[in-house]
């Protein structure tokens, strides 16, 4: 017969957590875990994949620890989940590493060094630190398959995203458009929108008011900008046509000169003023100005006129807009809506062309300052102030971006915009306020999708382009590329060698060509609910994976991951391609800072999860506060959640196996119904029915920190403090006991229970627990906790008069010692009575619980008395709530001092017993020296302390020889002056088992 083995009391959690690992391994746990529920209803869950060219950080440790949570608990509750991992390769952010690794800064060193070298280079650093990704994962116990992760450069997964873009192009939606787009000059490629929206910064640009002049002399049109290096696309001046314009005479150094502004702006103006006439924006339609610069040449139509435009707003600046169709989607949509000219005289790289001289060579934004003075320097230059705005960043390499027109493929999302906002509504977000806030107002607001990078490694844009006649053509499948291809097809899709692939034009007979541009890397991790499949090359692995159950990510994937999922699977299967997605804070450093590399605020880590294991660090997270919340991240914080919660649940684990042991318990020899258990074990397990529904209910909404919290609350509180403190006793009795045996069977049910309640939460430690509890001691039980079903609660042993009661008296005990600290009487200090006032229903509900209130408020005894009750001065009173109070016999005679004298000896027995470090079981005896008065205490609580301290006697006197196993020391209590010395005692069991355990000790 199998019983159970002695714990340490101070476990290394770091080597238990590396000891678990090793048994998920030896016996294929998380494999089994899945392959058990594989006829169970499915629960889909899509990986968001990270890039592995950086190491992971505390925010993608909070991610794979929510997943995993979920995961388990899915898997506990019976579902069928598989786990597949997931690895993003492509675009910007490889490519960005690879050319600090090459020390190269721009695409035409990139081509010089070689399209196909480059693009190898990239290849092989997604992977550069896979290993550390794969290593972090399992340590922090996130169950996922990473054997077999999808991989956005493979072949297949090409094909499938190729197939979705043909099926856009075929629905018209895929098209090529000269228009303002986002664009980075440093890695000279356009941006999607949604990119766009991931790396705004609060910066301060210059904001200036410019003096347009008009045929009639010493006549203007302010306009403002905080983009002077636009000035050199100027084409228009924009106003509203309803809104109220005037022309204001002001003085200006020494002569007079008119300016044309809304009226509603005339604020603006720095001096004195009169005006001369009004308009409305309507009569100023038409008006000519001149050109500020002669620079660069305007094609395609007429430039330098007042136009009328209903986007101008009065909100800001003049009322006057200046319009650049080569720098401003709306200026861009206007001027060609009006059939005006276009100038461009900026390059690729964001830097002016030979078109103007002084600022040849120039990044624009570098020119701002040498164009103000060239303004200045001209008297056109009306006044000049700094404006602090939002101004949107490259997210891989930081550089400002620019508005700029060019050429490029975009997916139509704007048609799509009600479809889109439709299949919203088939998703539960959380935070619910996301839904129609954050990601509801970005689809409201949605531009067509800018695909196409003209970059370099990438999903190939699957577009050939007759030479000739200009027909267009999407390749849908490899099958469709090598059909139509007039050479040899190489095994690798990418670029160069897709670049090599060479159609014949069926309608003219004509060369096509591929599009040199790559996809948007996006698009990529947005396919992978299908392209993770190969659909619709292999049907049946998607089908059965569609829609996803649930995803999560951080907050930025509203514009990132969370949207490109929805507008792909909208485009292609017109409908939501997950039913549930929790969004996550942000990891911030312990001043409130966001971590990142570049601050040097981010945290090791490995360091960490070698320090304090990977329990603390989960449930740090977990208990942190509402997973949408930002979380500070300091190490202090973890190392208080393992002494307070970790420590917690092991000592109450320590506590019963130490007792088990000794009395060789075994939990399959005693059956005892709930029903015939005291009230304090119903309590306990009432409780935790209760717990469990709370949890359930807490985990269905996401609201993860709650369920974490009411566990921690239940363990530390009901558990520790409140259940196992006042049963103690009951487990010191060295005869076999009735009541002895309930306080077993309920103690080990609570704990096991525990175990599975808390298996997602902190993986290591209750699979620790549970293979000392349960597969320990029987063999007919599953191998892991992670295997068991996940716990239900059961109605019928919730209690809930029960628990009211015991709430009522907890409310009681923290009224008697509000009332003691407030009287200045120590809780160790016995007293008379506590006389409580309340209720018939609380009176009843708490009755049968003085026991619990005596011993809790160290009282003789306890009355209850109702409101016509009237106290003495001896009695101090506090309220316990609304309508009941507690009065506290604070009188001290003879009996209680000397009472209150022994309590305070066993609390200094108990620490010194602490001290050397004796286990929970170990017998003492105990010698002493005091006064006459100490003696009389002693000898009148002499059983009291042998209970209460273990000890097998005390007497008066000091150990006749010292050595190491005797301690002594000098204690002054209250006045008194006390000399305590404790000896362990060895007892011999005829238990040999037992005897062999103590001998370990020694």
């Amino acid at each position: 017969m199998a019983y159970f083995r002695s714990e340490t009391q101070r476990p290394n959690f770091v080597k238990l957590e590396e000891e678990i690992l090793e048994l998920w391994d030896t016996e294929d746990t998380f494999e089994r875990s899945v392959n058990q529920r594989r006829d169970s209803k499915k629960f889909v869950f899509i990986e968001g994949p990270p890039t592995a060219n950086g190491l992971p950080h505390p925010g993608h440790i909070l991610t794979r620890v929510v997943k995993d949570l979920v995961l388990r608990y899915r898997t506990m509750q019976g579902y069928y989940v598989e786990r597949k991992a997931g690895w993003d390769t492509h675009g910007l952010p490889v490519e960005i590493e690879v050319e600090k690794n090459l020390r190269i800064n721009t695409k035409g060193e990139i081509e010089n060094y070689g399209i196909e070298k480059f693009n190898k280079k990239c290849k092989d650093s997604v992977f550069r630190y896979e290993k550390e990704w794969v290593n972090a994962t399992k340590r922090v116990g996130f169950w996922i398959d990473m054997d077999s992760p999808y991989i956005t450069f493979d072949n297949k997964y090409i094909e499938s995203v190729w197939w979705s873009l043909k099926e856009t192009w075929k629905k018209g939606l895929l098209y090529k458009g000269h228009k303002v787009v986002p664009y980075c000059p440093r890695c000279e490629t356009t941006l999607s929108s949604h990119e766009v929206a991931q790396g705004y910064r609060d910066v301060e640009d210059p904001s200036i008011y410019v003096k347009f002049k008009l045929k009639q002399p010493d006549t203007y049109l302010l306009a403002w900008t905080t983009t002077p290096w636009t000035l050199l696309g100027n084409i228009a001046l924009a106003v509203h046509p309803e809104n109220r314009y005037v022309k204001a005479r002001v003085k200006d150094r020494a002569k007079e000169e008119d300016l044309i502004l809304a009226e509603s702006r005339l604020d603006v103006l720095e001096s004195e003023y009169e005006i001369i006439e009004g308009y409305t924006g309507a009569d100023l339609e038409d008006l000519v100005y001149e050109r500020l610069f002669d620079f660069a040449t305007i094609e395609g139509g007429d430039s330098q006129k007042v136009i009328t435009a209903d986007f101008v707003t009065l909100e800001e600046g003049t009322g006057v807009v200046h319009i650049a169709p080569a720098f401003g989607e709306e200026d861009y949509g206007v001027c060609r809506d009006k059939k005006l000219g276009f100038s461009q005289p900026v390059n690729a790289e964001g830097r002016f062309t030979s078109e103007v001289p002084p600022l040849e060579g120039m990044f624009v934004k570098d020119a701002d300052r040498p164009i103000i003075e060239m303004l200045d320097q001209r008297g056109i230059l009306y006044k000049e102030e700094r404006y602090s705005h939002s101004y949107p960043f490259c997210w891989r390499c930081g550089s400002p971006l620019l508005y700029y027109a060019r050429e490029s493929w975009f997916i139509a999302m704007k048609s799509l915009r009600d479809k889109l906002m439709a299949n919203n509504e088939k998703i539960n977000w959380y935070p619910a306020h996301l839904k129609h806030g954050r990601f509801g107002n970005f689809l409201d607001n949605i531009e067509d999708w800018a695909l196409s990078r003209e970059r370099f490694w990438g999903t190939p844009l699957n577009i050939w382009i007759c030479a000739s006649c200009g027909k267009e053509f999407c390749v849908g499948s490899v099958k469709e590329l090598k059909e139509r291809a007039k050479n040899s097809v190489s095994s690798d899709l990418h670029r160069p060698y897709i670049d090599d692939v060479v159609f014949e034009c069926e309608d003219c007979g004509g060369e096509m060509r591929r599009v040199g541009d790559v996809i948007d890397c996006w698009y990529d991790s947005g396919a992978a609910p299908f392209a993770q499949w190969h659909y619709p090359f292999e049907k049946d692995e998607f089908e059965r994976n569609f829609p996803a159950d649930f995803i999560t990510e951080a907050i930025d994937q509203t514009r990132g991951w969370f949207y490109s999922l929805l507008a792909i699977s909208t485009t292609i299967f017109d409908t939501a391609p997950y039913l549930n997605v929790l969004s996550l804070g942000h990891i911030l450093d312990e001043k409130g800072v966001k971590m990142s590399k570049s601050k040097g605020n981010v945290v090791d880590i490995t360091s960490m999860l070698d320090k304090e294991g990977a329990d603390a660090l989960r449930w740090y997270f977990y208990t942190a506060g509402p997973l949408s919340d930002d979380v500070r991240f300091t190490e202090k914080g973890i190392i208080e959640k393992q002494k307070k919660f970790l420590n917690t649940l092991w000592n109450s684990y320590f506590f019963f196996v130490t007792y088990a042991v000794i009395d060789e318990f075994n939990p399959n020899e005693k059956k005892i119904p709930v029903e015939r258990r005291n009230a304090m074990d119903r309590w306990i397990i009432s409780r935790l029915n209760t717990l469990t529904k709370e949890v359930i209910e807490s985990i269905e909404r996401f609201e993860i920190h709650v369920a974490a919290r009411k566990m921690e609350e239940f363990i530390v509180n009901d558990l520790s403090n409140w259940y196992i403190r006042r049963s103690r006793r009951r487990f010191w009795i060295v005869e076999a006991d009735f009541d002895k045996d309930s306080a077993y069977i309920t103690l080990f049910e609570v704990l096991v229970s525990l175990c599975k309640l808390l298996a997602p939460f902190v993986p290591f430690i209750t699979e620790h627990i549970y293979q000392k509890l349960v597969r320990g001691v029987s063999d007919d039980v599953l191998e892991s906790v992670h295997l068991c079903d996940y716990p239900s609660p059961e109605e019928s042993l919730i209690d809930r008069e029960l628990e009211m009661s015991m709430g009522m008296a907890s409310k009681l005990v923290e009224a008697g010692r509000r009332a003691r600290a407030e009287a200045g009487i120590k809780i160790r200090q016995p007293l008379k009575e506590v006389v409580v006032v309340c209720s018939d229903q609380k009176r009843k509900n708490v009755e049968r619980l003085v026991g619990v209130l005596k011993d809790e408020l160290n009282v003789n005894e306890v009355r209850f008395e109702d409101d016509a009750f009237v106290a003495s001065d001896v009695y101090k009173q506090v309220d316990v709530d609304e309508d009941s109070a507690l009065f506290l016999d604070t009188y001290l005679d003879k009996g209680l001092i000397e009472e209150g004298l022994v309590r305070d000896l066993v609390r200094r027995i108990q620490g010194m017993r602490k001290d050397i470090d004796l286990e929970y079981t170990a017998k003492i005896r105990i010698m002493y020296e005091g006064d006459e008065e100490v003696k009389e205490a002693i000898d009148r609580f002499s059983d009291y302390i042998c209970t209460e301290t273990l000890a097998v006697n005390i007497e008066k006197g000091k150990p006749s020889e010292s050595g190491d196993n005797i301690y002594e020391k000098d204690w002054k209590i209250g006045k008194k002056e006390v000399h305590l010395a404790i000896t362990r005692v060895i007892y011999i069991y005829y238990k040999k088992r037992i005897y062999d355990e103590l001998l370990k000790g020694h």
